[in-house]
C-alpha cells in the first residue's frame, strides 16, 4: 500500500524530529534500543516509526506472534530510520535458557554487542567472546532504552520476565542511560480508544493499565507512552501517527540530553589528559 508522504501531516511534530540536529560532534545518530517480552510490539514499533517516516505501509522487519509469543528476532539487528537507529532483538521469556539473556541486553546498552551478533540464550556475550567490543564509544552505545509492555498482556506477565526487565532497568541507571517505556495494544483495552486514539488519555482502563506498568516496574508515570502500532490499518492514520511522534519526541530529546551530557564528560577527560601530558 503506497500513501502520501508524511510531509505532508499538519503536525509539526513529523517535522521537528526529523530535522533534529544532534547535539555532539562525532556522533553519527541516535541509537535505541528496544526490550521486553517476545511478542510485546517491539518489531511493530519499528514498523510503524518507518511507515510514519516513509510514507508506505512498512512489513520488512518481521514481529512476534501476539497469540504464541515466539520471537522472530535472533540477533542484534539495527533498523536506521533517518538520523535513528533502532535495535531489536529477541524477546525476554520465563526461565534460565529461553529468550535474550538480561546480561546481553545490558552488554547491547553499554555498546559491547556488534551489529548482526547471534544471540545465544544460555551464553551471553562476555569479553572472552571474538565479537566483544572491549573499548566501545558514545558513537557504539545506547543513548535510549525503550521498555515495551503490551497493555492487554501486562497483568499475565510472569514475575520472572518483570525482574529481569528491572535488573536491565537498573543497570541502564547506574550508567546514567535514560528510559522511557512504550505501552502497546492500547485498543485490546479499551472499546473507546479503540474507535477514537485521540480519546487515549480519556480513558480510566488505559490510566489503570499505566498505573500497573508503572507499579509492576518502577517506571515513573511520566515516562510512559501509550501507543498504537500498524496493524490491520492499510491507509494513514494521522491521529496513529501523532500518537506515535509523541513518544518518539519524548525518547529523542532524552537521547540528546544524554549525548550533551557525556560529550562534555569526555571532552573535560581529552583536557585533563593534555594538560597532564604537558
Amino acid at each position: 500500500f503506497f500513501w502520501a508522504p508524511s510531509e505532508s501531516l499538519s503536525d509539526p511534530m513529523f517535522r521537528n524530529v526529523k530535522s533534529f540536529e544532534i547535539s555532539s560532534e562525532g556522533v553519527e545518530e541516535f541509537r535505541f534500543l528496544l526490550q521486553g517480552p517476545a511478542g510485546a510490539g517491539k518489531s511493530s514499533i519499528i514498523n510503524t516509526i518507518k511507515t510514519v517516516f516513509e510514507g508506505h505501509h512498512y512489513i520488512n522487519c518481521l514481529t512476534a506472534s501476539a497469540l504464541t509469543g515466539d520471537s522472530f528476532t535472533t540477533k542484534f539487528e539495527k533498523f536506521t530510520i533517518g538520523q535513528f537507529a533502532f535495535y531489536d532483538m529477541m524477546g525476554l521469556e520465563q526461565g534460565e535458557y529461553k529468550g535474550v539473556h538480561p546480561d546481553d541486553i545490558i552488554s547491547a546498552v553499554k555498546g559491547h554487542v556488534p551489529e548482526d551478533y547471534i544471540f545465544k540464550p544460555n551464553a551471553p556475550i562476555d569479553k572472552f567472546n571474538t565479537e566483544y567490543i572491549n573499548e566501545p564509544t558514545l558513537n557504539s552505545q545506547i543513548h535510549c532504552l525503550v521498555s515495551v509492555i503490551p497493555a492487554d498482556k501486562i497483568t499475565m506477565i510472569e514475575d520472572d520476565v518483570i525482574d529481569k526487565m528491572k535488573n536491565i532497568r537498573k543497570a541502564a541507571s547506574e550508567i546514567g542511560i535514560p528510559q522511557v517505556l512504550f505501552m502497546t495494544r492500547v485498543d485490546q483495552v479499551c472499546k473507546m480508544t479503540q474507535r477514537d486514539i485521540t480519546k487515549i488519555y480519556q480513558s480510566k482502563k488505559i490510566k489503570e493499565k499505566i498505573d500497573e506498568c508503572s507499579n509492576r516496574l518502577g517506571v515513573p508515570l511520566n515516562c510512559i507512552f501509550p501507543v498504537k502500532n500498524y496493524s490491520e490499518e492499510n491507509k494513514p492514520n494521522e491521529k496513529l501517527n501523532c500518537l506515535m511522534l509523541e513518544a518518539l519526541t519524548q525518547i529523542v530529546y532524552s537521547a540528546n540530553d544524554y549525548l550533551k551530557k557525556n560529550s562534555k564528560k569526555n571532552s573535560n577527560t581529552e583536557k585533563k589528559l593534555e594538560v597532564v601530558s604537558c
